[in-house]
């Protein structure tokens, strides 16, 4: 049980260590709860923080089953589908990346995201509990060519985390709860509040504020 996602990420950042100060490291949070984990991190660690900007493409019907997943640049569809239209992927291709759009200039502004190429990439959340979003934004992030993804995670069912562990991208996997009676992710955090963007937007600048990381956008 943690006391509260800052605490997850502390903890986590005391298996991680090793890649205190790397100019090729960038932790790279899923909004929103993963942000609140990946700031602790960034600040202990002193490395840049990112946001993954991606979505998942659901099921015409089931939109809670992934089907496959969007970034502002690519876009991955799972072999398993059959039967969902071209057109209707097409279409929410199109939606989505409108959606990204928008939290790009609210996340970002002006400022541009860090190429992933040839960085050690840390992908941090709050947790999971079926692992198909973090899994779809391992496979986008894979696209870009980084050296190395590492998956650093406060909770996860063993069933989630060993898919997670079986995909070729994913290099490591730090889990510090690996609990078989799972329900929902909230169930170990004492406190466990919704994050809002505001937050996001926070502490998103302040993570990179002090940061000389201008050698990372290349």
């Amino acid at each position: 049980m943690f006391k509260s996602r800052e605490e997850a990420g502390i903890l986590l950042a005391n298996k991680l260590v090793n890649y205190s100060n790397k100019k090729d490291t960038v932790i790279v949070a899923i909004p929103r709860g993963g942000v609140p984990v990946g700031y602790q991190i960034c600040k202990k660690l002193n490395l840049p923080l990112e946001i993954v900007l991606s979505k998942k493409i659901g099921h015409p019907f089931n939109k809670e089953f992934a089907i496959g997943a969007v970034t502002l640049d690519s876009y991955i569809i799972s072999e398993a589908v059959s039967g969902v239209s071209n057109k209707y992927i097409n279409n929410e291709i199109k939606k989505i990346r409108g959606i990204l759009k928008q939290r790009q200039q609210l996340f970002y502004g002006s400022k541009k995201p860090i190429n992933f190429r040839n960085k050690t990439v840390i992908i941090v959340d709050d947790g999971v509990a079926t692992g198909n979003t973090l899994i779809a934004s391992i496979e986008l992030i894979k696209i870009v060519a980084p050296i190395k993804i590492i998956v650093a995670l406060p909770v996860a069912p063993p069933s989630a985390l060993k898919k997670i562990k079986a995909l070729p991208a994913v290099d490591a996997t730090i889990c510090l709860l690996e609990p078989r009676s799972f329900q929902a992710v909230g169930q170990f955090f004492e406190e466990f509040k919704q994050v809002d963007d505001s937050q996001v937007i926070n502490l998103f600048k302040k993570a990179n504020v002090n940061l000389k990381i201008d050698e990372l956008h290349s």
